[in-house]
């Protein structure tokens, strides 16, 4: 088996998900790998949009669109060059995690994604199915599932 070549890891912004960021650049960094990091969003739509809009004014663009996740992004940029990864490349892509890292995997022509664990334990994973176990089943390419939480 060679090395990796493209390491792609999920991250929506909380805590978990950064450790998974850093253990995919520490990863990455060992292979000599690119890594790809790539946080989905569905963007607020009808009267959730409006009220965002109303309260937040002329901060609104913070909540709308990719503006989020291109946030939690740039965070994790930097966290994953501060473990060492060299070339790191994100994505912001608009549908739901699972989906979106299935498709990113696919189209990024990523050998190995990386997620946290978390949701696999509890009881709303066991019962709703949490974006580990349903990425476990639907990924096209290796997965790691990293200790996260």
């Amino acid at each position: 088996m060679t090395a990796y070549q493209t390491v792609m890891v999920g991250t929506d912004g909380s805590e978990s998900s950064f450790a998974a960021v850093e253990g995919a650049a520490r990863l990455a960094a060992v292979c000599g790998a690119e890594l790809v990091v790539v946080c989905a969003y569905v963007p607020m739509r009808g009267t959730e949009l409006v009220r965002a809009q109303d309260q937040l004014g002329t901060e609104a663009y913070q909540v709308v669109g990719s503006a989020p996740a291109e946030d939690t992004l740039q965070t994790a940029r930097d966290r994953a060059r501060a473990q060492g990864a060299e070339r790191v490349r994100s994505l912001a892509v608009e549908d739901e995690p699972v989906a979106a890292l299935a498709r990113a995997a696919r189209e990024c022509a990523a050998d190995l994604l990386v997620v946290g664990n978390r949701g696999l334990r509890s009881l709303a994973g066991r019962l709703l199915g949490s974006v580990p176990a349903d990425i476990a089943r639907k990924a096209p390419v290796d997965v790691l599932i990293v200790h996260t939480t």
